[in-house]
């Protein structure tokens, strides 16, 4: 029986599954918590992927391991491997203006067509730009830029600063995969490569960049183990759910996301939909909300009731909540493209105004943002069957109700597993072969 570890190294925590390779059972796991916040110290990530390696059995009888993680963080570092200042995360909104800025100077259209994308706070050319213009003297010394799970497969690879690793600081072993790629705003999905003109017109110079594995290529650690290329966190939970064309994959977690995988490039001027790759070898156009669970959390917590008791006050109202309608951009919007929006409720009046219908428009705002994703995907032909519902949302029984009216399509939801990390075993096992 030859076991092979993912990983999910997103927002919140590091997770951890031992699975066997023949199988695909989950014969281990592990998992701990990453700080709050919109930047963040990635040594903070590295200590709890180390940790949640070790409550999960550790590394001595693993064949293959595979990283995915959160997509877009600016992860900057200098020539002796040493990262130069917090990572911006993919939620940090304080490049707005230099997003707008790169639009300017090269054109929404240019853009999409040469990166898959059009700029929003969120993607890492964004940061670089930011990080430009306010950092000049960090920006200076970058020598490299990796992306989290690029980051932290070089880690665990056995590289690093020379006094905390056993290969020292080789920038040349960055690798990445074509998903997380795909979400910096300077790789062409299309052919493949980086636009080092769109780097150098972010960072101010050029700087080296991870070597891009295609998705059955492998590199090995410091003890021979098979490492996998990884993914961003989207396609890892794409390839956990086995996701086909035909499928929209709705993820509602600290984000919202609803995606789709298709044989061909998409290209989305407008940039609602982000032109991504995933990680077989496809395409997965993205649309992507900053507000998702939370917006329940939040909800539920001036209610004073858990998120069970939320959903069954939700399921006493009618559809529609008595004409009250809540705009859930609690934390600004990268769907539309509204940083500095805030959250609004409307409809308010004395027989609107209630518990229930308050817990229903929660549930029913939140879903109209993933709905107006689904729109988006379908607009540019995509063929879109069924929607999965996944993520720590999925398990209200008022978003499972309501999904299927809001997302104008039959919804399935999946056992809860942890995808994202199943998606980077089933990588590694492949890999095995």
């Amino acid at each position: 029986m030859a076991l092979v570890i993912g990983v999910d190294s997103s927002t919140q925590s590091c997770k951890v599954v031992v699975v066997d390779s023949a199988t695909g059972a989950i014969e281990r796991t592990g998992r701990a918590s990453h700080p709050n916040g919109t930047s963040v110290d990635p040594e903070t990530w590295w200590e709890a992927l180390k940790s949640a390696i070790a409550d999960a059995g550790g590394l001595s009888d693993i064949a293959a391991w595979a990283i995915g993680g959160q997509q877009h963080g600016m992860v900057a570092l200098d020539a002796d491997g040493r990262v130069i200042r917090d990572a911006l995360l993919w939620n940090d909104t304080r490049s707005a203006d230099a997003a707008a800025d790169l639009i300017a100077e090269f054109g929404a259209e240019q853009l999409a067509a040469r990166t898959g994308l059009v700029p929003v706070a969120s993607f890492t050319i964004t940061k670089l730009r930011w990080l430009r213009d306010n950092e000049p003297e960090n920006a200076a010394r970058v020598a490299a830029v990796a992306l989290p799970h690029d980051w932290l497969t070089w880690r665990l690879r056995g590289f690093g600063p020379a006094e905390s690793s056993t290969h020292g600081p080789n920038l040349d072993e960055l690798v990445t995969d074509r998903s997380d790629a795909s979400g910096t705003g300077y790789w062409n999905p299309a052919t493949g490569e980086y636009d080092r003109e769109l780097l150098i017109a972010a960072l101010g110079h050029d700087a080296l960049l991870p070597r891009v594995l295609a998705h059955d290529e492998s590199v090995r650690d410091a003890d021979g183990r098979i490492v996998g290329p990884g993914a961003g966190d989207n396609a890892g939970a794409a390839r956990g759910l086995d996701a086909k064309p035909g499928d929209a994959v709705v993820s509602i977690g600290t984000s919202g996301t609803v995606f789709a995988v298709s044989s061909s490039p998409i290209t989305d001027p407008s940039g609602t939909v982000a032109g991504f790759a995933d990680a077989t070898g496809n395409f997965l156009p993205l649309v992507a909300t900053m507000n998702a669970a939370r917006v329940l959390a939040a909800t539920a917590s001036l209610l004073d009731v858990s998120l069970d008791e939320l959903s069954a006050l939700a399921l006493e109202t009618e559809p529609g909540a008595g004409g009250l309608t809540l705009v859930p951009y609690f934390e600004g919007e990268r769907t539309p493209n509204l940083p500095d929006a805030t959250a609004e409720l409307t409809g308010m009046t004395l027989s609107s105004t209630t518990r229930p219908n308050l817990a229903r428009a929660a549930v029913e705002g939140m879903l109209r943002g993933l709905g107006g994703g689904m729109d988006a995907l379908r607009a540019l032909g995509i063929p879109l069957e069924r929607a999965l519902l996944i993520g720590g949302g999925a398990q209200s029984e008022a978003v499972r109700v309501v999904a299927a009216d809001v997302l104008g399509l039959p919804v399935e939801v999946p056992e809860p597993a942890e995808y994202v990390a199943v998606g980077a075993a089933r990588q590694a096992a492949s890999l095995l072969d």
